[in-house]
């Protein structure tokens, strides 16, 4: 018989495990734009939280987010509304989001996880400040944490403390860590780490930097990357919206695709070529944050049924998907915000449009052989234009090329001593002529004299 007391076996999870659950399979940028999301999300519900489209007017020029991070040590602060005492208390702070949690207006983050992955990934020291407004007075609380106390204090209590503070400069969060892990203190002290964070922040958060938002690393403010696909002549990008409804909540989805760039004349790479730096292919944006960027794998399409693989023949392509919803669960995000998920209902949907327009471009690249000096000049004449003032218009226009028809070839193969063929191509006028050119010119020679004009 099982005594009374071992009829229940222990489920419950251990901090130590959870922490490196969490931690596992995020880079330590994406911990840090786990951090900025939580910033933007304050500064959008601040600036009315609603639908960001393309055509969104939203001034974020009053908002700043500061990054500084030394050797040993990481902070992020911003002026984007703090954090309230009771959404500390009941939310803020949980792994993972509580059903009756209120959902945040067109918010990025979805999971409720963010800010305690980043926090445990970048170290064991962390002071959390947040100064607020309630009733037309501020309010200010640090939640301090000792990774290796809490994780020793053991299992039963997973609670912070919550201790009085000073106001900070302005109303917003500061986070400070310091005793960083082996991972962020190698990182933080190459250079190229701040360098790759600044064009990943310009790239990922083009749209908000777009409205005025400011975004600071190591004091500078960093520039939005200008998204632009070209018109002009016979080349217009699409651009398309939709609203669905999905669960009670409404989702508003924008196609846009285009020439970003003309393609290459040698559809074969040169040798210099680097995929990591083309941006060619598929980005797809959540609530204004570019969750995947220049896609060219099947989670966009390319390689699936009835689509080929990409091939350097269709760079110059660029091809957006615009998501926006008040629920940030039903769009196509993952935990880590570093690609789609391609089971989202919201996703599957739309995909199939994706392919269309990828095939329109696909087409024109291969037509585009034939007329190749022809289709460089009508390249020429399109310019490039901000996805911001690009027209509505729901499919791509890109130059009608009429395939030429194919007159059947034949080759000939023959062989003839080495020295003959010299003294031919000498006859010819070139004695370095290649082989291949001998042979062509002689039967050019040979069908004028024999049969005369075609």
């Amino acid at each position: 018989m099982i005594p009374a007391e071992k009829k229940r076996a222990d489920a419950n999870p251990t901090k130590a495990f959870f922490v490196r659950m969490i931690t596992r399979d995020i880079t330590l940028e994406d911990c840090i734009f786990d951090l900025v999301d939580n910033s933007i999300d304050g500064a959008w519900e601040l600036s009315g939280g609603h639908p960001l489209s393309l055509d969104d007017k939203t001034n974020l020029s009053a908002y700043k987010i500061s990054i500084r991070i030394e050797e040993d040590r990481f902070e992020i602060s911003d002026n984007c509304g703090g954090i309230t005492l009771d959404d500390a208390v009941e939310y803020a702070f949980t792994f993972g989001r509580k059903d009756k949690a209120e959902t945040e207006n067109f918010s990025i983050g979805v999971y409720g996880i963010g800010m305690k992955r980043a926090i445990f990934k970048l170290g064991t020291q962390i002071d959390i400040r947040s100064t607020y407004e309630i009733d037309e007075n501020l309010e200010s609380f640090r939640v301090p944490i000792n990774v290796e106390a809490w994780l020793a204090s053991g299992d039963e209590n997973w609670d912070f403390d919550i201790e009085e503070s000073e106001h900070l400069d302005q109303k917003g969060v500061k986070i400070t860590v310091s005793d960083l892990t082996e991972a962020a203190r190698r990182s933080f002290e190459s250079p190229r780490f701040i360098k790759n964070l600044r064009r990943s922040i310009a790239r990922d958060y083009a749209l908000h930097l777009h409205r005025g938002l400011v975004i600071e690393v190591q004091g500078k403010p960093v520039s939005g990357w200008t998204i632009e696909l070209r018109q002009g002549g016979d080349f217009s990008p699409m651009r398309a919206q939709f609203e669905n409804v999905m669960d009670g909540e409404r989702v508003f989805v924008e196609i846009l695709a285009g020439m970003a760039a003309p393609p290459p004349n040698d559809s074969e790479p040169s040798e210099d070529f680097d995929d990591d730096q083309n941006t060619s292919g598929w980005y797809v944006i959540c609530n204004g944050r570019i969750v995947l960027a220049a896609d060219k794998t099947t989670v966009t399409g390319w390689g699936t049924e009835g689509w080929p693989q990409w091939h350097p023949q269709y760079t110059g392509f660029m091809g957006i998907i615009v998501f926006s919803s008040r629920r940030a669960d039903l769009l196509p995000l993952t935990t880590t915000k570093r690609s789609v998920d391609e089971t989202s209902a919201v996703y599957r949907q739309f995909r199939p449009k994706m392919r269309e327009t990828t095939k329109e471009w696909i087409s024109y690249t291969n037509t585009r052989k034939q007329i190749r000096e022809e289709a460089i000049q009508r390249e020429a004449a399109a310019k490039a234009v901000p996805i911001f003032e690009v027209a509505i218009r729901q499919e791509v226009e890109l130059p009608r090329i009429i395939q030429k028809t194919k007159v059947p070839e034949a080759n000939v193969l023959y062989t003839v001593p080495r020295q003959r063929l010299r003294s031919l191509a000498s006859a010819f006028g070139n004695i370095n002529m290649a082989y291949k050119d001998v042979g062509l010119k002689s039967f050019e020679y040979a069908f004028k004299d024999l049969v005369g004009d075609e």
